[in-house]
């Protein structure tokens, strides 16, 4: 009888609360949210030599490696300028409301992604992209708002993980779709994919309710405040600052190596001798690896940060990413055989990149719901505009040093310098989520 006792007890410890009904759509509407933003950033990506190599001509500029490889540069630097203009969405949801803005930033994604396949020169296609950018950005920090929020106590961290296995879902599914209708149908019918989100966006406006603490914070009029000022205050100062630096590692170290992936796996499989169309099913294929491994990685993050700390687990992830930045990159791409090893270490530079999923779970901790979206927003935001700029550097330093390899190595300092920045931070475990 006691042992059945104890079991009882045991088992009621263990329950987690149950989700309503909205809380599940409302997640699905998130999380399938983010899956098509990651698809639709990594698109570019997977189609960056076909398009260039059919525009740059079109724009009076011949398509040679040195010239895609500078104009992808530049064009990627715009995306990411775009991104870091979606901190404009953060003032606009404490304001409005999670729900509704969720949805404007994936209608926003959608449609200029869509006409990104209607594109005659490189001009267009930098436009399109950079308003795309906008709305992808706004939807991770919205995203990880609502979840946050929305969610009960004891399972809102996990939710945090479960939300960030999205974007890396969308890498896989860029890839499917890039090895068979990109194959098939080109690079266009690839951008015509990305307007399918308009779907989850009107799902989101029409089944799913605003957060309960967004609603009380709205009924005691507290959302009514300036938000960017707040950040900035006494109270928030230090926490803005230092999550704006870690952020910006993360994003300049996980983009450099996601954006020149599928390059680097073209090259060293027409190196093997593969032909073109095999080659670009292999960088396909090795982004779907890049992807398995990240979730498998966001995956375990949240159990992790819970037993040892918010600080500790991201200081083994960056550690994490920048050897799998110099073994990939700085080692295996250099290698006389070189396909397998790099393919290999795209596996534990994938399971490490899903660092990305620390942030959707602390982030919130750190900020009352007044100023939550907003400042989520702004320190994504800041970690893109310096991501840009580091971007159209290693594109210069690319056409410069004539390889891929070594620039992108590079940014594995980054990494090393952040884990010398993480103590600085707050730590949270343990801690509710603020009101």
């Amino acid at each position: 009888m006691m042992n059945s006792s104890i079991s009882d007890r045991a088992r009621v410890v263990r329950q987690k609360t149950p989700l309503n009904r909205s809380q599940i759509a409302g997640f699905w509407g998130a999380w399938a949210g983010w899956t098509l933003d990651g698809m639709d950033s990594f698109i570019y990506a997977l189609v960056l030599t076909p398009a260039l190599t059919e525009l740059l001509p079109r724009s009076g500029y011949a398509a040679t490696p040195a010239n895609v490889g500078l104009a992808g540069s530049i064009l990627f630097a715009l995306f990411l300028v775009g991104w870091g203009l979606s901190f404009i969405w953060g003032p606009l949801a404490d304001r409005f409301g999670r729900t509704k803005v969720l949805a404007g930033t994936i209608f926003t994604f959608a449609i200029f992604t869509g006409l990104s396949a209607t594109s005659h020169n490189v001009w267009e296609l930098g436009i399109y992209r950079f308003i795309a950018g906008v709305g992808i950005g706004g939807e991770w920090a919205l995203a990880g708002t609502y979840v946050a929020e929305a969610w009960p106590e004891d399972r809102r961290k996990m939710g945090a993980g479960y939300l960030q296995t999205g974007y890396y879902a969308g890498f896989f599914l860029a890839a499917a779709l890039n090895y068979t209708i990109g194959v098939h149908f080109g690079w266009r019918a690839m951008f015509l994919t990305g307007a399918v989100p308009v779907f989850v966006a009107i799902m989101i406006l029409t089944r799913v309710k605003e957060s309960e603490k967004w609603q009380k914070a709205e009924a005691r009029d507290v959302v009514h405040v300036k938000p960017m000022r707040e950040i900035f205050g006494p109270t928030y100062r230090r926490r803005t600052w230092v999550m704006c630096a870690l952020l910006t590692i993360a994003i300049i170290g996980l983009w450099a190596g996601a954006v020149y992936e599928p390059s680097a796996v073209i090259q060293l499989a027409t190196r093997a001798g593969m032909a073109k169309p095999d080659a670009i099913k292999m960088a396909s294929m090795a982004t779907g690896l890049l992807s398995i491994g990240t979730i498998l990685g966001c995956l375990a993050l949240p159990t992790l940060a819970e037993r040892i700390g918010r600080k500790k687990t991201l200081m083994i992830y960056f550690a994490g990413m920048a050897v799998a930045i110099i073994g990939s990159f700085g080692w295996a791409f250099y290698l006389p055989n070189g396909l397998a090893p790099f393919i290999a270490w795209l596996f534990v530079l994938g399971f490490f990149g899903g660092n990305f999923a620390l942030f959707s779970l602390w982030l919130p901790e750190l900020f009352e719901t007044r100023v939550r979206a907003t400042a989520f927003a702004f320190c994504t935001s800041f970690g893109r505009f310096v991501g840009a700029g580091v971007n159209f550097l290693l594109g210069a330093a690319v056409l410069n040093m004539h390889t891929l390899g070594v620039p992108v190595a590079l940014t594995a300092l980054a990494f090393i310098a952040g884990i010398f920045i993480i103590p600085l931070a707050r730590e949270t475990r343990g801690e509710a989520l603020p009101q």
